[in-house]
């Protein structure tokens, strides 16, 4: 941890909202970080579920050096290091195994493991790591369970994913333990061609807005 050159505080504190980017056309790539950044958010996960995401990655923290661009979707040490090689400057993952938490030990890009439960997030505590992902958030019991699980540590801060929507985010939000939100409702749907970019930037304008 020691070599992180990004503390996932500040990645948490960049952003209202943490976009969960499925980029399946590589072109899409720079529009909707040009689309996302024009709305206000300016931290960007890109998920390693597509062949254009490692590309993607290259081509968006290339073109936007000032933001925080990371890779989601992290499985397993060789994806985190094709991920940091792209360019990814921090990395989120679903969950947590002893081999990807000893990566990140010894990597420069710092993790942001997926937990569930409080045993999972004593785990992580206990190897260092105080900024997690709960996810996923709205299968897991929503608002209500994550703030029981936050209650007895509240030295933890949060990035609930996984069902968040205009509906809910500002319940999310209002928790102590919440310092970010991840959510895809600003997004174009996945398979969607013709994008609409401004329209787009005008969903990201208005779900910064309702968080803020």
């Amino acid at each position: 941890m020691n070599n992180w050159k990004v503390n996932p505080a500040d990645v948490f504190a960049a952003s209202p909202i943490v976009p969960v980017m499925v980029i399946e056309n590589l072109d899409d790539a720079l529009p909707m970080a040009k689309a996302l950044l024009d709305g206000g958010i300016s931290v960007f996960e890109i998920t390693l579920r597509t062949a254009a995401a490692l590309d993607a990655i290259r081509a968006i923290a290339t073109a936007y050096p000032d933001v925080y661009v990371g890779a989601g979707t992290v499985l397993n040490p060789e994806q985190y290091d094709a991920a940091v090689d792209a360019g990814a400057q921090f990395i989120i993952s679903p969950g947590m195994t002893p081999e990807l938490i000893a990566h990140a030990k010894q990597s420069t890009a710092p993790l942001i493991p997926g937990v569930a439960t409080p045993s999972e997030v004593m785990t992580a505590l206990a190897q260092g790591f105080t900024h997690l992902k709960f996810f996923p958030a709205e299968a897991n019991g929503g608002v209500k369970s994550l703030a029981a699980i936050a209650a007895p540590l509240p030295q933890i801060r949060f990035c609930p994913t996984g069902g968040i929507s205009p509906a809910n985010v500002k319940d999310y939000v209002a928790l102590n333990c919440v310092a970010t939100v991840g959510g895809t409702w600003m997004l174009p749907k996945a398979g969607e061609t013709d994008i609409d970019w401004a329209q787009v930037t005008e969903n990201t304008k208005q779900a910064v807005a309702l968080v803020s």
